[in-house]
Order: C-alpha cells, then structure tokens, then sequence
C-alpha cells in the first residue's frame, strides 16, 4: 500500500478542523508515546504505534469490544494521527474511516485511544484508556457540551439579527 501524503489524509466521517503541521504531528506522536507507549520496549512500535497494545505492553481491548468501548466516547476535537507520524488532523466526530489503513484516534487530552490496523479483524483494532480516564473524560463532555451551548448561542443570535 501506498504511504498518503500528508494532504491525503483523509477521514470518512466528521469536518475536518485543522491539519497539523509535520512538525506537530511528530509532538502528538511523543505525547500518545508517553501515555500509551512508555513501557513499550521490545514492542517495535517503530513498526506500528498499536504494537504497543498487541504486544500487551499497554492494557487495551479488542476487536469488537474496541468497537464498542469507542463508539461511547464523545469528544469535540479528535486528533487522527497517521502511523507514518507526520500526517495528523483535527476532526469534530469520531471517525470509523480513514484513507489510511493504520491509524490512531484520541480526544486531544489523551483520555483514551483506538488504534486502527492494516490487520483489523486478526489483530485489532485496539481501545486503550488513560489512567485518568474517567476525569479527562469528564473534562471532555464538559467542553463538547460548552461548544454545543455556543453553537446553539451563535444560531439563535443570527436568528435573532444580532450577528
């Protein structure tokens, strides 16, 4: 399969906010390392990210169960972060595509992470949460919330002729 471009990620589900730069791709890259991957050697996630979970180097789930744990998450922003470590956007919803066969998908606060794999169905695709999953979770339906209110504020005031 042929490595996208940075310009070719794409996702199938969801509005795409911002496009991270190489740059802040490769940051994401060290902040998923230190939560997900910090006790991963041995693991050769330098092959793929999720070896980091195959390998039961980080607790995770799988399969279905990943598809299910990940379907109940809500975030406003989710960071889609290719395994090429250079090619990363910002999207409103939880994507189920992507243009890219090995991916991750995690809130930008890291509460929890699905990895994605060109091997879906033998091995992965992969759900992992953070150790403080249930307060960044929490911090997350507050801020998707806050940003809902706003948009629903911003609706009624161009009704309303205000803007």
């Amino acid at each position: 399969m042929k490595t996208p471009r940075k310009s070719d990620l794409e996702v199938g589900k969801g509005r795409i906010i911002r496009r991270f730069t190489e740059q802040e791709a490769r940051q994401l890259v060290r902040e998923w390392i230190g939560v997900y991957a910090k006790n991963a050697e041995g693991a050769n996630i330098e092959a793929f990210l999720w070896h980091a979970f195959s390998s039961g180097a980080f607790p995770s789930v799988c399969k279905r169960e990943a598809e299910l744990q990940y379907a109940e998450q809500v975030a406003s922003e989710i960071v889609v972060l290719s395994n090429d470590r250079v090619s990363a956007l910002l999207t409103d919803s939880l994507p189920t595509q992507c243009s890219v066969s090995d991916y991750l998908v995690f809130p930008k606060n890291l509460a929890w992470s699905m990895a994605f794999t060109h091997e879906d169905g033998w091995l992965g695709p992969y759900f992992a949460k953070n150790a403080s999953h249930d307060s960044l979770v929490a911090e997350n339906i507050r801020r998707s919330r806050d940003m809902q209110r706003k948009a629903l504020e911003a609706e009624r005031a161009k009704r309303e002729g205000w803007l």
